[in-house]
């Protein structure tokens, strides 16, 4: 290899004048890089744990049975005396109330089903 065509090769690697620049700047420079990377961390920090907050009520709740203390939505504590598909019967002293199976908010203890 002579010292002309050292010169020619790079010459080659060099970009025309008013060409688009290349590399790490321009990279960062592209406003679709910037709308992926806003995307990526509103759904680390957003969806992601929305949908796992989500998976553990549905757990809480498929996983209620009698003699369960819970508290609803509303804030009324009860024990679970009937639960069927959809809806939850809790005692409340001496009296028995009908709910929706998603309005029970948490479980506090389990607890001897004593009022069966």
């Amino acid at each position: 290899m002579n010292l002309a065509h050292a010169a020619d090769l790079a010459f080659a690697q060099t970009s025309a004048p008013g060409a688009a620049p290349w590399g790490p700047a321009a990279f960062l420079a592209n406003p679709a890089i910037w709308l992926v990377g806003m995307f990526l961390i509103m759904y680390f920090m957003m969806i992601r744990p929305q949908q796992k907050q989500r998976r553990e009520r549905e757990a809480m709740l498929n996983s209620l049975k009698r003699g369960d203390r819970v508290v609803t939505s509303g804030g009324l504590h009860g024990t679970i005396t009937n639960i069927t598909d959809t809806t939850v019967t809790l005692r409340c002293d001496q009296v028995k109330l009908e709910f929706d199976r998603t309005a029970v908010g948490r479980v506090l203890a389990a607890g001897p089903d004593k009022d069966a």
